[in-house]
């Protein structure tokens, strides 16, 4: 119970250290072979950490002034000015995305362009397979791309860009999942020549210090060297103040402090029992220790220092154990993570304090038995009795007081508007440590429930009453841990069921959009008749917002009239989706898309259409339209936002339809052909409807893919209403799994022990004519006891903290304020399983491994 827990963990944090690469760990993925990386990044001198990667920013944008944006990024010339003349850059662009034609059309990969062949590149990638490319139409990719289309010997066509011939296989040597193309510079055909250049540079055995970092920021270019970042200077004062931060997170560290503290009481709880048979095995020891004159104080510190041996011993053994099993889970973690782990780490510093952990917590569970130790009746004991005290009244009253405070706590953190996380978290562990003391009390009182229970059923309660020492932490383990499970489950299913009352539809259920940045309406029309040959396909059309050529982007505002200074945003106080391709439809009537998504009735679709007929506009709004509206278009400049003062301005009339019931409509509105003309509006295909047809999972890839087989950047969504996903039946069943395993286990740990301290006991039933099967049933009617009576508290003490974390988590936000929204979602059969099922099952594993017969043995006590 000590030994477990510190090598669980020990091995956790031997695979985060190991994932985690910080500083010189693998530094050739980054650098290569070269002394450095640098990045030409322009705008003016800049400011950075060691690592570029913690932290790197414009002077000017940190001094508040003007960020230079004419300042080109620095050349290779000026990097050498600063490194040396002899220095020897390789250069390297990466960060590219180039579309790429595969089996299934095309697929997005990362472009990686440095001559691989140089060996200051070595580091960057692996070969696995054939040879790295030597001349500009060649490359290699990744088995990610190989899988869905070109290989090795194969050709490489780019969407945008000639063919490539791929002459190897290779593998990052940072990451695996995502495709990769790699080549000489210029492989992509200009795909790279708006991200920043890089280069590798060699400078030669001093490397490239700080100063020199410090002078490469000045030109405007950021750094990692080798050097630096193996001894790492003092940050910059300014660097320094901006890295700190405000602080940690406030939830963070409530959740942390949450954890810590669950996870050492959970711990105490499941050790506890194993001490306090410990402790009853030495009571005529300690009676002796105590006849000879030794003080109770003496006592307690015979049973407390055996805990820390035993706990010791088992946090060293743990730890051992951590760290081989931490080494040997990496290969296995390794295949569920697309990034390369590092070379394995041991975060030394951390293992004192994880043995510690497991110190405390075997001196903590051994707290209590030590103290009934200390109190025991000496003679009773040396007479051969039990010499166990009545426990004492302070500590119900302790817990009652605590629970008491807990619910405080927690609903008055469901009521504050934010920063009630923190409140709840500090409710649940004073309600879990209040329950703890109260369980004596709830153990005594099963006992007298239980007196006209079958023999097994009422031994095994009136045992467990009469050793509370033992009983009590067994039965406060399961229900702490059912308390977290419960707590937790409902406020991952009041999140969930919140999610769904909130969703709202994008498009009529079944139906899809194909939309994208580069519309093909002709070219998607014909791949959905050709993949769903029954489906009715419409183009929705839309106004053209950015005009490439004149550089300037047009935006539709409709104003009510007399309301110039609210403008739209009095018609749309919450905004609008842009649902259907674009955020305002054209069109000569309402679209049956739209009518069906807002469940327009007949007569208000007739005035709708009446309105468009008569060249008007039919807007998504509450608002009074019956005086119409006024439509205006302003342009804007493309690059700096600025308003060119070219407004266009119209009076039509205009209608309304409902929004849905939603926060959000589907689009802001429709407008005529003729309203669209009359401010200048520019009207083109924006997406492709498809309808009247099933389109299932298979026919939604196989559109998937004939749409990326037209070459433009085409998406299908189908709507198929609100989908939980598969992260919260995950976390459902993780749930379960870890509240069996701690239900399980401390169960069966408190009944084996008290079986086996109550030897005695069942050889004297078995002597007055108790069959054998006796002992099995009261096996089982023990660990029934143990797990129904915590798992029955536990859930009840589990719905103070769930039920109020349910508030911060489905309280909504509508317009400018918090709604009063607030989902409970309760998930029963979870609760079920562990209250119900769980015990079941635990008293049947009992009962089927129990021994049934016993050799014969006096009874001693």
């Amino acid at each position: 119970m000590i030994a477990l827990p510190v090598a669980a963990v020990t091995a956790a944090d031997v695979a985060r250290a190991t994932q985690d690469i910080t500083g010189t760990e693998a530094l050739e993925r980054r650098t290569g072979a070269g002394d450095a990386l640098v990045t030409a990044v322009g705008g003016g001198p800049l400011l950075q950490a060691p690592d570029p990667n913690e932290f790197a920013a414009s002077e000017a944008e940190l001094t508040g002034g003007p960020v230079d944006t004419a300042a080109a990024p620095p050349t290779a010339a000026d990097v050498r000015a600063v490194l040396g003349e002899r220095t020897r850059l390789l250069e390297v662009r990466r960060g590219a995305v180039v579309s790429v034609a595969t089996d299934a059309g095309f697929d997005d990969a990362e472009l990686l362009e440095v001559d691989l062949t140089d060996p200051l590149a070595a580091g960057l990638v692996e070969l696995t397979s054939g040879r790295l490319p030597e001349g500009p139409g060649e490359v290699v990719v990744n088995a990610a791309l190989a899988e869905s289309g070109p290989g090795l010997l194969d050709t490489l066509r780019l969407r945008d860009g000639p063919s490539r011939a791929v002459v190897g296989t290779v593998e990052s040597t940072e990451q695996t999942g995502y495709p990769l193309v790699a080549g000489p510079v210029g492989v992509g055909d200009g795909a790279t020549d708006r991200v920043a250049t890089t280069w590798i540079a060699e400078t030669g055995p001093d490397g490239v210090s700080w100063e020199q970092v410090r002078a490469l920021n000045a030109i405007g270019a950021t750094a990692v060297s080798r050097v630096v970042l193996e001894d790492p200077p003092p940050l910059p004062p300014e660097v320094a103040e901006l890295m700190a931060g405000s602080g940690p997170d406030e939830g963070l560290v409530a959740a942390a402090v949450l954890v810590v503290t669950m996870a050492l009481m959970e711990v105490v709880l499941l050790a506890g029992p194993a001490f306090a048979v410990s402790a009853r095995r030495q009571s005529r020891t300690l009676a002796l220790v105590a006849a000879a004159g030794g003080t109770p104080r003496q006592g307690r510190r015979i049973v407390l220092a055996s805990g820390l041996v035993l706990g010791g011993l088992a946090a060293a053994l743990g730890t051992v154990v951590g760290l081989a099993a931490g080494w040997g889970v990496l290969p296995l973690l390794q295949l569920f993570s697309d990034s390369r782990f590092g070379p394995f780490d041991v975060p030394w510093s951390h293992l004192p304090v994880i043995a510690g952990f497991g110190l405390l917590s075997a001196f903590l569970a051994a707290v209590v038995p030590a103290v009934v130790a200390s109190r025991q009746d000496v003679v009773a004991v040396l007479a051969g009795r039990r010499g166990d005290r009545r426990p004492s009244r302070r500590s119900p009253v302790l817990g009652l007081g605590l629970v008491a405070v807990g619910v405080a706590l927690a609903a008055y953190g469901a009521g504050r508007a934010s920063g009630g996380e923190t409140l709840i978290a500090g409710s649940a562990i004073l309600t879990v440590a209040g329950t703890v003391l109260l369980v004596p009390l709830v153990v005594a009182g099963v006992a007298r429930v239980g007196r006209r229970a079958p023999l097994s059923l009422r031994y095994a309660v009136r045992d467990a009453a009469r050793h509370r020492t033992r009983t009590a932490p067994a039965v406060a383990a399961v229900a702490a841990t059912v308390a977290g499970v419960v707590a937790l489950g409902i406020a991952t299913s009041s999140d969930e069921a919140g999610n769904e009352q909130g969703y709202e539809a994008q498009l009529p259920m079944g139906w899809g959009l194909v939309s994208g940045s580069e519309v093909d309406a002709e070219g998607w029309a014909a791949a959905a008749t050709a993949v769903l040959p029954g489906a009715e396909v419409a183009v929705v059309r839309g106004p053209v917002a950015d005009d490439e050529e004149a550089g300037t982007y047009a935006s539709v505002e409709v104003v009510p009239p007399g309301d110039r200074a609210g403008g739209s945003s009095t018609l749309f106080p919450n905004g609008w989706n842009s649902s259907l391709g674009t955020d305002w439809l054209v069109a000569a009537e309402v679209p049956d898309a739209l009518a069906v998504l807002v469940d327009a009735g007949a007569a208000t679709r007739a005035e709708a259409d009446a309105a468009l007929a008569a060249g008007g506009a039919v807007l998504l709004s509450e608002g009074d339209l019956s005086a119409g509206v006024e439509l205006g278009v302003e342009r804007y400049d493309l690059d700096t936002g600025e308003p060119l003062g070219q407004r266009v301005a119209e009076r039509v009339e205009a209608a309304a339809l409902p929004a849905g019931g939603g926060t959000y409509p589907p689009v802001a509105g429709v407008l005529s052909p003729a309203a669209a003309r009359a401010v200048g509006l520019e009207v083109a295909p924006r997406a492709v409807l498809v309808s009247g047809a099933e389109i299932s999972a298979r026919a939604a890839e196989e559109l998937d893919q004939a749409v990326a087989v037209t070459g433009r950047d085409g998406y299908l969504y189908v709507e198929r209403g609100y989908v939980a996903p598969d992260e919260t039946v995950v976390v459902q069943l993780v749930l379960f799994g870890l509240g069996a395993v701690l239900m399980l286990g401390g169960t069966l740990t408190a009944t084996f022990l008290a079986l086996a301290d109550a030897r005695p006991d069942l050889a004297t039933l078995a002597a007055v004519g108790a069959s054998p099967r006796r002992r099995r049933g009261v096996a089982a009617a023990y660990a029934l006891v143990v797990g129904g009576t915590g798992a029955a508290l536990g859930a009840a003490v589990g719905f103070v903290p769930g039920v109020a974390v349910s508030f911060p988590l489905t309280r909504g936000f509508a317009g400018d304020g918090v709604a009063a929204r607030h989902v409970l979602d309760v998930p029963w059969t979870l609760i079920g399983l562990l209250v119900v099922a769980l015990p079941l099952l635990v008293a049947a594993l009992v009962w089927l491994t129990a021994r049934s017969r016993l050799p014969l043995a006096a009874r001693l006590d």
